[in-house]
């Protein structure tokens, strides 16, 4: 008998293994790296992290490739030629920083808003925004004006949280998960994780999306929407609910300003707003005795139905103004269907799904609790319908008021903080009105005078200086965007290159590919950022840009700062930031360097939050100083332990105290990171049971958030159906107010700025020729990539090389075509040629790609014939930041009008049948890399 051979199936791969947190996406998984002779050898999930659960993705698994790529920048460079030539010359730290000194000390004596400091997808945004506050400069957001503020922003103002980072489904109890404009790239373990437990226990899955790939694909049911009209559809499912008298009624009584009286008097100042006491609390009427009180009152039952007549003018609750509005015909699934491009019968049948399942389903934990009016409660209530929403809503101009909508529908079944519902994750829930205003008045010499982001109340808090110019670069909380909670990074570079509102002397840059996949019309911001003037200056000065890798950007510095890898730098993610919460507990964590950097060779590379704190100090920026004017802070390691935000409350909740024992609150303890690493890199404290569920009105909860210093005292709140600082906006564009919108955007501010959730066709569609220009065209990013720097990954590039246009059956089969050919994709901006696929699961007037797969050549250390850069390409270069001329004489912002979100996804083109060329098109020449290409494998010999 032949056995077969012996050998060890699990060989020991490590002696050692570190313990750290992912940065391949913004999950922030935990990872434990497995070390061999001080090398990385492999990587995958912690078993123990409260993310993940030991669950790795293929992005998380090929950190290792991240960490050894070619593509790592290896030293500071400062340009010597051209910008755009690739021609740098490699210098010292010292330098370095002496050059940016050099640069930035003048601003900061004389005009700091001549500094304009925008980060990527930056995970330490508290410090980056902390370091800018300290320079005096107005000019700083993130990346979230092009991703998804208008999620971030309608979720904020309208239930104080938001999906994905600040919420998650209660994966546990829920029966029915809705998806809204999800791509497989968001959050992707967790909901990868929560969808396996849904269908293991036989709950139903529904995705809404134009494109059915990953989540859509796997789920029961499937609504291939027409873009731009998911508001249109929710509102329509809102219509046959209430038609139906299938909402809860006692959950909007008690948690919503639905039964919050209405100023009907046109002639008041307050016409539109809610009716309040004199401490400046809602009113409703109390069922019990017929009158008006305070909604918080102690014991008062709201009424839904009552009216309140004062001075001859009845006053309604918020709930009338609401079946006036959402039980007119023109939100009949008859009315709706042939714009959302899905049959009426389908929208009435998801209407009655929702409401069989919030309330035939409905699950009850015996579980006591009390709210914030004192009452006591037996039970917890559920309603197990859960939903998700991402960029696919947001990144329209009409996506602020379609999120707000959702949330609506949500509000209206029940939903949102009840089991099997929509769970808000610590920090959140949070009322708007309790985050910062933005600030925006630059002086010389001095700190900014609050933080730059924040959440508008109305008018009084628009940014402008003096003379009525806007005060930032990129016209953020003006008329233009009031409400524009993250900025606007996309029109940093076009408002610099116009000097509209100003000319600004450095762009400084951290993280944001905006010379290739992070702008809207790639050509033409290439042009700005070398564009120059009469005299052969750059029209944008100075720019300076830290990157780990040699990505596009770097070809159109001046100084480059290279960034380290996420192996070896600290990082903080952090309750002040972007945590790692769960619906259940509070957590952080923290990355470490579990190898240190190194650069053999060269002058070395450095963590970028390190190299501010460095920056900070020379120029002796408050907070980043002692007294004795000397570095307050060794590096960013240092910074996490001893940085108080405010006395006792720190970067990191884990371990405070001087001798650890403190959660939350409490003095630094010198001992703080080892305690983290130790534990794996994350913190973890559990909310109370009884403080799980309710939470913006569960008096355990609003008391367990103060002790551990989530809030400085209770804060409990109503959801807001009626917006008032959106009625706001809208009074001043009716004429009243001290503060109002120039002429020509009355009509636009009251549109958008309407206080009820509402739709409207977005800009650019309605302002295109749709037979010219017959379909949609969207990008996802694809679940095994996440950061535009993902796609030069050496294994995960095996996974997408390339990105075909996906066309749906009827083009494919009208211009006949075959597996292989290419087409010409044409918008009014622009036109690229591209490699085409059939996708059967499509909306019918859609085509969409994977996002930033298409690489430029030259970049990323790839050989030029890479696929990627012969075969990958971007539709950003069909979008404009600018809306077509109208012929007033205005170029309105292709953005959405309350936030300035970025509205990528309402371009329209056309496709055409053409031979295939040898390349995408365009092919721009190719950049000279700053890093040496990756060695090619040697070839393979054929065996005799």
């Amino acid at each position: 008998m032949t056995r077969e051979p012996e050998f060890d199936a699990s060989p020991k791969i490590s002696d050692e293994v570190r313990k750290t947190t992912c940065y391949m996406c913004a999950c922030r998984c935990g990872i434990d790296v497995h070390m061999k002779d001080g090398q990385v050898r492999y990587i995958d999930g912690n078993r123990d992290h409260p993310v993940n659960r030991g669950v790795l993705c293929a992005k998380g698994s090929s950190g290792i490739r991240q960490h050894t790529s070619p593509a790592r920048l290896r030293a500071p460079l400062r340009r010597i030629g051209p910008r755009g030539s690739g021609e740098f010359a490699e210098i010292g730290w010292d330098e370095a920083l002496d050059l940016a000194v050099s640069w930035l000390k003048p601003l900061r004596d004389t005009d700091p808003s001549k500094l304009a400091f925008f980060t990527g997808r930056d995970q330490s945004q508290s410090f980056t925004s902390y370091w800018a506050q300290s320079f005096g400069t107005p000019n700083y957001a993130a990346h979230g004006g092009f991703c998804s503020v208008n999620m971030a922003a309608a979720g904020i103002y309208t239930i104080g949280g938001a999906f994905w980072e600040f919420g998650q489904p209660d994966w546990e109890r829920t029966k029915m998960f809705v998806l809204f404009g999800v791509a497989e790239d968001h959050d992707s373990n967790p909901i990868k994780m929560g969808i396996s437990k849904l269908k293991a226990r036989g709950a139903k899955v529904i995705g809404v999306n134009p494109i059915r790939t990953g989540y859509n694909a796997v789920a029961d049911d499937w609504y291939g929407i027409t873009p731009g009209t998911d508001g249109l559809l929710i509102l329509s499912l809102v219509h046959c609910l209430m038609k139906a008298g299938r909402i809860d009624l006692d959950y909007l009584a008690r948690w919503t300003n639905a039964p919050c009286l209405v100023d009907e008097d046109p002639a008041s100042d307050t016409h539109g707003l809610l009716l309040r006491d004199a401490a400046g609390k809602e009113l409703v009427i109390d069922r019990r005795t017929g009158k008006p009180v305070a909604f918080d009152a102690p014991g008062v039952r709201p009424d839904l139905s009552a009216t309140w007549r004062r001075a001859g003018v009845t006053h309604r609750p918020v709930l009338h103004l609401m079946a006036e509005r959402y039980l007119s015909d023109a939100y009949a699934p008859e009315a709706v269907a042939e714009r959302c491009g899905l049959p009426a019968e389908r929208i009435r049948t998801l209407a009655a799904e929702l409401a069989r399942t919030a309330f035939d389903e409905a699950i009850t934990i015996d579980r006591p609790w009390t709210d914030f009016r004192g009452e006591r409660h037996e039970t917890m209530v559920g309603r197990p319908v859960a939903m998700h929403a991402m960029r696919g809503i947001s990144a329209h101009s009409n996506g602020f008021q379609t999120a707000r909508a959702l949330h609506l529908l949500q509000m209206l079944l029940g939903t949102i903080e009840t089991p099997g519902g929509f769970r808000m994750k610590p920090p959140y829930p949070k009322p708007a009105s309790v985050h910062p205003r933005p600030h925006g008045k630059a002086v010389p010499g001095q700190p900014l005078d609050g933080p730059h982001l924040g959440y508008v109340q109305g008018p009084d808090d628009l940014l402008y200086r003096d003379d009525g110019t806007p005060a930032r670069i990129d016209k953020g909380f003006t008329w233009d965007n009031p409400m524009s909670a993250h900025g606007l990074m996309h029109m940093v570079i076009p408002n610099a290159h116009a000097g509209d509102p100003y000319r600004i002397d450095t762009l400084f840059l951290y993280m944001a590919n905006m010379a290739w996949n992070s702008s809207m019309g790639t050509r033409r911001v290439i042009d700005m950022l070398t564009d120059t003037d009469a005299a052969g200056d750059y029209v944008i000065p100075r720019i300076i840009y830290s990157d780990a890798y040699s990505s596009e950007m770097v070809a159109y510095a001046d100084l480059i700062l290279p960034d380290t890898t996420y192996l070896e730098r600290h990082d903080c993610i952090s309750l002040l930031d972007r945590p790692i919460c769960e619906a259940d507990a509070a957590a952080d964590a923290i990355r470490w360097p579990v190898v240190e950097p190194e650069r053999p060779g060269h002058a070395g590379v450095r963590g970028f939050q390190s190299v501010l704190l460095d920056l900070g100090a020379r120029l002796g920026l408050p907070g980043f100083v002692t007294a004795e004017g000397g570095p307050k802070y060794r590096d960013y390691a240092d910074y996490m332990v001893n940085h108080e935000r405010k006395p006792g409350i720190g970067p990191l909740m884990g371990w405070r105290g001087a001798d650890g024992t403190k959660t939350g609150r409490g003095a630094p303890n010198p001992d703080q990171l080892q305690r983290y690493i130790d534990n794996g890199g994350f913190c973890v404290t559990h909310i109370p049971d009884e403080a799980l569920f309710y939470k913006p009105w569960n008096q355990a909860y609003q008391d367990w958030a103060v002790g551990i210093g989530l809030y400085d005292a209770p804060q409990p709140y109503l959801f807001s159906i009626l917006s008032e600082p959106m009625r706001r906006f809208q009074m001043a564009a009716e004429g009243k107010g001290r503060r109002q919108p120039p002429d020509h955007m009355r009509d636009r501010v009251r549109l958008a700025m309407d206080p009820l959730p509402t739709w409207y066709p977005a800009f650019e569609d309605a302002a295109t020729d749709h037979t010219a220009f017959p379909l949609h065209a969207l990008t996802q990013r694809p679940m095994a990539m996440y950061h535009s720097w993902g796609s030069q990954n050496a294994w995960l590039r095996q996974i997408h090389g390339s990105n075909p246009l996906y066309l749906p059956t009827a083009v494919w089969l009208a211009q006949g075509f075959r597996d292989g050919d290419w087409a010409r994709v044409t918008s009014p901006h622009g036109e690229i040629t591209v490699p085409v696929a059939h996708h059967a699961a499509l909306n019918p007037e859609t085509v969409w790609t994977w996002n930033a797969i298409g690489k430029r050549r030259g970049a990323w250390a790839l050989s030029p014939d890479a696929p990627e850069a012969t075969k990958g390409f971007l539709l950003n270069h069909l979008i404009h930041e600018l809306l077509p001329e109208r012929g007033d004489g205005h170029r309105w912002a292709n953005a959405d009008p309350v936030t300035g979100q970025a509205a990528w996804f309402d371009l329209r083109v056309r496709v055409e049948r053409v031979p295939a060329p040898a390349n995408a098109d365009p092919d721009l020449p190719p950049l000279r890399s700053a890093v040496q290409p990756a060695p090619h494998a040697p070839a393979r010999t054929a065996r005799a």
